[in-house]
């Protein structure tokens, strides 16, 4: 059955990869080894942007409350805050500029507008508190950052040498933006020529190492990565289309990842002006707000981390909302537990549930599966997407293995990310000799070629699809000298996916009480980085030949405590 329809959808592909067709393949060299990038594709975001928002007007783009902007209003709002940012603020090419703020219209503008303008738009996790967030500004050396003012509130008093700039939400880009822009009439000033290796972005990882390192890509890459995605999805579309089952209605997307997160930046937010694509803001998640707001606009897909679909399917007032507009339900950001597939299924007969595979190294770019054969392998993220990912299963000295053999997961594209920020070892350490990027998860390949993800090198957790580094909780532990040993791994959750948990051993005659590590906790940390579950052991921990704290096993032994076994 799987192969069958992908047959069908490797004919499509070859179709709309053809000579001459939209998404002709050419040969480029990246990281010193060749591979197929997109012949027409723009030089840049900038120019991505002037073209789609040229060619799609007056058509609506951005529903953020009462405000409703078209493509060319947009496209108009963000020229103003460009021109400003040169003219007022001095920005010069290659500057960050952060954005450290909820989503909403005004955060979608400024991002054009910083890249518009030749700035690194530099996307700030709007979960951190303020000393994380000062980490972000100074390891990205950020020469301005747009703050709403929650994020403004976290940073009084941190450490950081950016100039911070209000950005405010419910209300028109131009007024929430207002001191990015120039005077009146200098919309009009010249904007720099960018090209395809002019710095675009930078985004923050989580991984082994403990602090988020700045992920930075080039236009050539963010703009890769947005072309692939609108090929999958013309692909479905053809598909669908020879099915008799293509959708009418203007696409609209429902907003409720954030846009400073991978998911929501490249196929969420930048695929939607390459398809015409209406969004519609969710300020924060609620399943019942998401329920009205996809039946009040017509809403046709909803991508989101896995609870969230999940949340809609079982919602108990799901039936009073019409979102049969809905076609395509998302998942990315963290694994889906594979009965989610089928009750989504079951829940949304008019809709398939879907799901991808990509990293913030990868500009979100991996494997896809799709419709019928998600349901088929609903433990499988899908095959890599066609036509500029190469997909491969690797050892530790990076040789390819055999199909089947499990080993690291590694992808090579154009649209792989350029290096991690001021990083060169780690970035580096990062890629194969032969350009491929290792993502630090264990897999293997099946014979229909369907990726499995089995589990992960790197140490983290993956909280509804907010990634937590173990070391660097379990460094706020170590902060209090009467911890003696500490180790934080994930627990299976149903509406997150993973939990963060802890089991700590105090130094002998310590006294110590779990409110007050707590508290403590809560003043390192993030909240979402905070152990939900707590366990201390009246023992040292178990450890393994080289002397590391067993945390596999400990994982299992509390994973069974959890579940009463």
């Amino acid at each position: 059955m799987a192969t069958e329809l992908d047959q069908m959808l490797d004919r499509i592909m070859d179709a709309l990869s053809a000579e001459g067709q939209p998404f002709e393949t050419t040969m480029t060299e990246r990281r010193g080894q060749p591979m197929p990038a997109f012949r027409n594709a723009p030089p840049s975001l900038a120019h991505y942007f002037a073209h789609y928002c040229k060619e799609h007007g007056d058509t609506t783009f951005l529903v953020d409350g009462d405000v409703r902007l078209s493509f060319a209003e947009s496209y108009a709002a963000a020229r103003a805050v460009a021109s400003g940012l040169i003219s007022r603020h001095g920005l010069e090419r290659g500057d960050r500029v952060g954005i450290a703020a909820r989503n909403s219209a005004s955060w979608i503008i400024a991002y054009m507008g910083i890249v518009m303008a030749g700035g690194c738009a530099t996307l700030l996790n709007g979960f951190w508190n303020g000393d994380e967030l000062a980490y972000g500004i100074r390891l990205a050396e950020c020469k301005y950052v747009l703050a709403d003012r929650q994020r403004a509130e976290r940073l009084v008093g941190t450490d950081h040498s950016a100039t911070i700039l209000p950005l405010v939400h419910d209300c028109h880009p131009l007024e929430g933006l207002a001191a990015l822009c120039g005077e009146a009439g200098a919309a009009d000033a010249a904007l720099p020529e960018l090209g395809p290796d002019d710095l675009a972005t930078i985004l923050y990882t989580s991984g082994s190492t403990g602090l988020s390192k700045g992920a930075w890509s080039d236009h050539r890459g963010v703009v890769s990565g947005t072309m692939s995605y609108a090929a999958q999805t013309l692909m479905a579309l053809t598909y669908l289309d020879g099915k008799g089952e293509a959708p009418t209605l203007q696409p609209c997307a429902l907003v409720a990842v954030p846009l400073f997160h991978v998911t929501g930046e490249v196929p969420l937010f930048l695929q939607s002006f390459a398809l015409g694509r209406k969004l519609v803001i969710l300020k924060r998640w609620d399943a019942l707000e998401a329920l009205r707001l996809m039946e009040a606009e017509k809403v046709t897909y909803f991508v989101g981390v896995p609870l969230m679909s999940y949340e809609i399917a079982t919602h108990p007032d799901r039936a009073k909302f019409d979102i049969s507009a809905c076609s395509g339900f998302a998942a990315g950001g963290a694994p889906r537990p594979p009965d989610h597939v089928s009750k989504i299924r079951d829940s949304f007969p008019d809709g398939f549930p879907l799901i991808g595979y990509g990293l913030t190294e990868t500009n979100a770019v991996g494997c896809a599966n799709f419709n019928e054969n998600y349901l088929a392998k609903p433990t499988s993220t899908g095959r890599s997407s066609r036509p500029i990912v190469e997909l491969a299963i690797m050892d530790e000295a990076g040789n390819k293995l055999a199909q089947g053999a499990t080993g690291e997961i590694c992808i090579r594209s154009v649209a792989n990310f350029s290096g991690y920020w001021n990083n060169d070892e780690a970035t580096s350490a990062a890629f194969t000799a032969d350009a491929f990027f290792r993502t630090g998860d264990l897999g293997y390949i099946d014979e229909d070629g369907y990726l499995f993800i089995v589990d992960r090198k790197k140490d983290i957790i993956i909280r509804g699809g907010e990634n937590i580094s173990c070391i660097e909780v379990e460094e706020a532990f170590y902060a209090r000298e009467e911890i003696a040993e500490c180790s934080v791994f994930g627990l299976p959750h149903e509406r997150y996916g993973e939990i963060p948990a802890a089991v700590y051993f105090v130094k002998p005659g310590a006294n110590f009480p779990e409110e007050m590590l707590v508290e403590h906790l809560k003043a390192s940390l993030a909240p979402f980085k905070v152990p939900t579950v707590l366990w201390r052991s009246d023992q040292p921990l178990p450890r393994l030949g080289t002397q590391k704290i067993d945390k596999r096993s400990l994982r299992e032994h509390y994973v069974k405590v959890t579940a009463g076994a």
